[in-house]
């Protein structure tokens, strides 16, 4: 046991002491240290209930035999942050939520650990220390929030940041905007549509990471609290046969993460966070394989802001491992890879079924050919950009207009809510990137804004930054390299023509190479907004988007 280093022996008497100052017996200090990461606090509605998991998960462990004790890690409420300056510590809390992990882990010498993350940047942030530690190590989320109900009609919160477009245009009053915004989020738990919590709990149970059921169970289903006693029973099994996070988040173990990105449209973020995660486990995820598995991977099942369904309808149907039946029966995964259950994903599926063929179309009949998200390439973005393609309206796969140029986000809203945006324009947001940020802020509202006031079939927005998981319509994010890295966004000037071409992966500014050369030779490219804290250190140390905004090494 790894734990012996730090408890056996006479030089460790000292330490026995401390841990019997804790209140262990000499029982329980002999028994595997497993440790419990879990992410409440008292913020983000989707951690307020994880005390009642953390303790599930104990009983779990002390059942199989082990001594558990637990630590904290940090999220944040990306609803809550955005669009002030809270947004651009989201991104960047994700290097210290991995780092922090590391140190508590490392430090104290634990032999297997139980992650319970719930929100955007937990998820992947304790994956990277999965990862980086390499212990036997099971995650078990907080589960997906419950649909609101506003007047008779299924709701999640990309309805209500819609909403408030809808108010500025004069299509809602603000009683009814009052009235929904107190049933919209009715539960505890990860915001209910495929935003980017809920992606990436899905996603980790396609990397083996989290048992079935992980991604989809109602936060406040009693099934979800019998899951987090069976993940710490598992996890006591995974270390006694020594079965460790590099044995499951192998190579093909991220493809088929990507597959199941693809057959459930997921959030744009996954972009940056799966090549993130994948770093740490040495396996190389880059743009070009997002799009070589978009290409071959059906999109099956279109969730809010894509669609009508929600998560809680996804666990109705059959949650991820239905999808995963689907894609396995096409052959679109590998099902002898190895999963925190002790077996592999093909004996997971042995008894699963689609039982709703309207939440997850038949490969054979899928909402389109090929998967939910595109990567974009072009004079524009040389190193790629990102877009949600199971969001966009048909009408807007293919754009042309002129450039509304904005250095930042808050200009762009204003210009949108004071409807000095038209039909065909294509919105320009820029110095929002990782380094310019600094932080890459996420923008839910000019997305949400533009939906809500009618345009997200009309107008495209293009920026540096990243967008929710919220977004819909042609949100075309990531684009890289930054303006503060000497990206091409940044010589853009109003009227400039852009030319979108989703199904041909292509993003264009036309203009001569003169021209642009021009341009850049004169442009003087501004220093970071934020040069002190955290934020300053992080616009030092970040990387490019297309890179996953990882730290340089």
């Amino acid at each position: 046991m790894y734990s012996q280093r730090m408890k056996a022996g006479i030089e460790k008497a000292p330490h026995r002491s401390l841990l019997k100052s804790l209140g262990l017996t000499d029982q329980e200090i002999e028994r595997p240290i497993i440790g419990v990461v879990n992410s409440f606090n008292e913020v983000v509605p989707g951690h307020t209930h994880l005390r009642q998991i953390a303790e599930a998960v104990k009983a779990g462990v002390r059942m199989a035999g082990g001594t558990p004790l637990e630590f904290p890690a940090i999220a944040v409420c990306d609803g809550i942050a955005m669009n002030h300056e809270g947004m651009r510590y989201s991104l960047a809390s994700r290097e210290i939520i991995a780092d922090s992990t590391e140190i508590m882990l490392k430090a104290h010498a634990f032999d297997a650990v139980v992650f319970i993350p719930n929100c955007d940047k937990n998820v992947p942030g304790l994956l990277m220390a999965a990862a980086r530690l390499n212990l036997p190590a099971v995650f078990v989320s907080g589960g997906p929030m419950l649909a609101g109900d506003y007047r008779g009609k299924k709701i999640t919160l990309s309805n209500i940041f819609e909403a408030v477009g809808k108010v500025s245009s004069g299509e809602m009053s603000e009683e009814e905007l009052t009235e929904m915004e107190g049933v919209t989020c009715p539960s505890c738990g990860s915001c209910s549509g495929m935003f980017t919590a809920n992606s990436m709990n899905c996603l980790t149970e396609a990397l083996g990471m989290g048992l079935p059921g992980n991604g989809t169970i109602p936060a406040v289903y009693s099934a979800r609290i019998r899951l987090a006693k069976e993940a710490g029973m598992k996890v006591m099994e995974l270390l006694k046969k020594n079965i460790r996070t590099l044995d499951i988040m192998t190579k093909k173990a991220f493809h088929n993460a990507l597959a199941l990105d693809m057959a459930l449209g997921c959030t744009t973020n996954t972009a940056l966070h799966l090549p993130a995660i994948a770093h740490e486990a040495g396996v190389k995820i880059d743009l070009e394989l997002i799009n070589e598995v978009s290409k071959i991977t059906p999109h099956l099942s279109k969730l809010a802001p894509a669609g009508d369904f929600t998560i809680e309808d996804l666990y109705r149907a059959g949650g991820v491992m239905a999808v995963m039946k689907e894609l396995a029966d096409h052959k679109l995964v590998d099902t002898s890879l190895m999963t925190v259950t002790g077996g592999t994903l093909a004996a997971n599926l042995e008894t699963v079924m689609v039982k709703d063929r309207q939440v997850i179309r038949p490969a054979s009949d899928p909402h389109s050919a090929d998967g939910g998200l595109a990567v974009l390439w072009g004079n524009l973005a040389p190193e790629g950009s990102v877009v949600k393609r199971g969001a966009v309206a048909p009408s807007m796969l293919v754009h042309q207009g002129p450039a509304r140029v904005f250095d930042g986000e808050d200009a762009a809203v204003t210009a949108i809510l004071n409807q000095k945006i038209k039909p065909g324009d294509v919105v320009v947001i820029r110095y929002e990137g990782p380094k310019g940020g600094p932080g890459m802020p996420e923008m839910l509202t000019p997305t949400s804004a533009l939906s809500g006031m009618g345009l997200d079939e009309q107008v495209a927005l293009i920026t540096d930054g990243r967008f929710s998981g919220a977004s819909r319509g042609a949100a075309i994010g990531h684009v890289s390299p930054e303006a503060a890295a000497g990206g091409p966004i940044g010589i853009l000037q109003d009227g400039d023509l852009i030319k979108i071409d989703i199904p041909n992966n292509s993003i264009e500014v036309i203009l001569e190479e003169q021209e642009i050369k021009s341009r850049e030779e004169a442009r003087q490219i501004p220093g970071p907004s934020i040069t002190t804290g955290y934020l300053g250190r992080y616009a030092k140390q970040v990387t490019s988007a297309s890179q996953g905004a990882i730290f340089h090494d």
